[in-house]
């Protein structure tokens, strides 16, 4: 501007000069002068008629005017460049908005949304309400509503406060006081240790427990003669459970490693050890069946010292005690040996203030609801108290004890049942007490609402991979079909949609034979989870695919056997039932349901049945026979080495090379075996 109006200075000073020696020349009337500037500068008209040679003024009042006018030009330039910024709403949107969201961010309806995309690649017939938009097209949708776009990594929802709950922080000295051991039995599968564990409650829950075998954890109070008590958790041997044995590691002190004295370190003895470390858990090492004749105690310690359990023997510090749980020889000395290694440990724990705990088990009981066994860590626990585990919450209604007895309060290491709650929580939920049952459903909220935004940022993490693989194959389209026109592109979609030809009815029922969806109930939430960390071992889904399409603690019902039909599944129950009118909904509709209560049963079952799905396999069998056998002219019934003869054989068509192999034999169908092992 400051150019412009220097310009206009310089020439209205020379314009001004002429005009003034001019008009002293011929007195000319000024009336030119009012027809030149008055249209223009009607402020300043009047001036230049009345004294047209006072030049400095002139130039002034027409600078200043000029001046004026150029800033208010400006001004309007500006103004109306604001305007239209404002005037474009702004809209803000994520990566995989819904058709839905994005006309209500935009405060539009939805049919303005599928107007936008008309006439673009995406196929508006596949497309609805809920459908997830990539990038691409939220651009063009605002693009063409003239908005402006902005970006937000996650659906905005309005910041929460962090409303869980947590342990206190550690406890005073002063405040603690002695409690008794956590003590956990494992070993390999027959080793003994439920037996072991039975001598020392003095029940009989090895002979309640199917094939010997105990099948999920259970938390139990053992008093000894001396008057010291222990806590024993009895986790499951088998190689199924070995997730359990280590949830249990987690809330022990001592760990009593059961060896077989005839058998040896196996495969699960291996295991416990590793979690054992894994949990920084001293060891007592029980070498069980002493009183067989082929024990070999000496040779167990040998084995163990490879991996690192050093017996007091070989200067190590793991005492070894020689046991016999068929006999009960021992069993106090190894109760003592546990005793004395808890002395050392000097566990202690604060009785007092909100109770801490963990839960060690979970199942649905018929007449007591969500039930679970946990141990208490922390405080004492009491009738009405209000705890929370998981995304669960409970005011505690009945605690029992082992045998079912009532007990009014439960405090650090004594295992007690739990009733009163909500929900059912999972087994190794950590339990914390709470002041009301609104701070409860507070929390319970809040875990909940944390669940679905660690899920939401999955799930848009999948998104992004699945626009980006959507992006390529729009890309590699667009290529194929860049250089041909409307009608030839039409065509060639026609021609590639007439290829696809749906599967025929044979086709469908060898596809679907090569699928096995499964529904899962067990007795307890444990059972359940072990059998799930068995399903996560397959590896024969190029054979048949395993599909699980629910699982859940609880006898089975109507709801599984819906599903079971159209899945067209099979139903696995372990140690649940299923009743008369259950069973006879089940047979109606065509629905397999196989209940068991031994788990490598279960996995037979499973596999079994998984084989019958595979297509069946040709086998060869030599048979060795002929329509006839000449030898010369004559028929002969027997040809001996060395001697040559005359062949007649069925097949007609076939030709014979000198030094061909003759043999006989017949194609058999054999079934087919999975070839899926896991591991026992």
């Amino acid at each position: 501007m400051n150019q412009k109006i220097l310009k206009l200075e310089n020439l209205l000073r020379f314009r001004t000069l002429c005009r003034q020696l001019h008009g002293l020349g011929q007195r000319r009337p000024l009336a030119q002068w009012r027809h030149l500037f008055s249209s223009v500068y009607p402020v300043w008209t009047a001036q230049l008629c009345v004294r047209p040679w006072q030049t400095d003024v002139l130039i002034g009042a027409a600078l200043s005017q000029y001046r004026l006018l150029v800033t208010k030009k400006e001004e309007r330039l500006r103004k109306s460049q604001l305007s239209s910024t404002k005037s474009k709403k702004e809209v803000e949107v994520w990566i995989g908005i819904t058709i839905e969201e994005l006309a209500r961010a935009m405060d539009k309806d939805i049919d303005y949304i599928y107007e936008a995309l008309m006439n673009t690649a995406i196929d508006i017939d596949s497309l609805e309400a809920n459908s997830h938009l990539d990038e691409v097209w939220i651009k063009e949708v605002i693009k063409k509503a003239g908005m402006k776009i902005k970006w937000s990594k996650l659906k905005q929802d309005k910041v929460r406060e962090n409303k869980d709950a947590v342990r206190r922080p550690q406890a005073d000295a002063a405040l603690l006081t002695p409690r008794s051991p956590v003590v956990t039995i494992m070993g390999h599968v027959d080793h003994g240790k439920t037996t072991l564990l039975d001598k020392l409650r003095k029940t009989q829950v090895a002979a309640m427990e199917a094939g010997g075998i105990t099948q999920h954890i259970g938390a139990f109070l053992v008093s000894l003669p001396s008057g010291e008590k222990i806590t024993f958790l009895d986790t499951p041997g088998h190689a199924a459970f070995s997730a359990m044995r280590a949830r249990g590691a987690q809330v022990t002190d001592i760990i009593i490693l059961v060896v077989a004295a005839d058998d040896g370190v196996m495969k699960q003895t291996v295991e416990s050890i590793q979690h054992a470390k894994d949990a920084q858990v001293p060891i007592v090492l029980a070498i069980n069946k002493c009183d067989k004749a082929e024990a070999d105690p000496e040779k167990v310690k040998k084995e163990l010292l490879a991996y690192d359990v050093v017996c007091e023997d070989y200067g190590g510090d793991v005492q070894a005690v020689h046991v016999s749980a068929l006999t009960g020889d021992n069993l106090m000395a190894l109760a003592e040996a546990t005793i004395a290694l808890a002395e050392m440990l000097e566990l202690k724990a604060d009785p007092t203030g909100p109770v801490e705990g963990t839960v060690i088990e979970s199942f649905t009981d018929k007449g007591r609801g969500p039930v679970t066994t946990a141990i208490i860590q922390r405080g004492t626990l009491r009738k009405g108290s209000i705890l929370v585990a998981g995304k669960s919450w409970a005011k505690v209604r009945l605690m029992f004890d082992e045998n079912g007895k009532t007990v009014n309060e439960a405090s650090p290491s004594l295992p007690v049942g739990i009733t009163g709650w909500r929900d059912l929580p999972s087994a190794g939920d950590e339990i914390l007490e709470v002041e009301s049952e609104p701070r409860a459903r507070e929390v319970v909220d809040w875990r909940k609402y944390e669940q679905e935004q660690e899920k939401n940022i999955e799930d848009l993490k999948m998104i992004e991979e699945k626009r980006k693989e959507h992006q390529e194959a729009h890309r590699k389209a667009r290529e194929k079909y860049g250089t041909l026109n409307w009608k030839e592109r039409s065509f060639m979609k026609y021609q590639e949609k007439k290829e696809q030809k749906p599967l025929k009815s044979k086709e469908k029922t060898e596809r679907d034979s090569n699928v096995l969806p499964i529904i899962i109930k067990g007795d307890v939430d444990g059972s359940v989870e072990a059998i799930l960390n068995i399903m996560d071992t397959y590896d024969a889904s190029h054979e048949c695919e395993l599909e699980l399409v629910h699982f859940g603690v609880g006898d089975i019902s109507e709801n599984d056997v819906n599903l079971a039909e159209t899945f067209r599944g099979v139903i696995f129950g372990f140690n649940v039932n299923a009743g008369n009118v259950i069973q006879q909904s089940a047979a109606k509709k065509r629905v397999k349901i196989k209940l068991h209560k031994i788990i490598y049963r279960l996995v037979e079952d499973l596999q079994e049945e998984l084989s019958s799905r595979l297509p069946c396999t040709v086998e060869e069998h030599p048979i060795g026979s002929l329509t006839s056998l000449k030898h010369h002219k004559d028929d002969v019934s027997v040809i001996k080495t060395g001697m040559d003869c005359g062949l007649s054989l069925d097949e007609e068509k076939i030709e014979f090379k000198v030094g061909d192999e003759i043999v006989c034999y017949e194609e058999k169908e054999v079934l087919a075996k999975t070839s899926w092992d896991p591991g026992f």
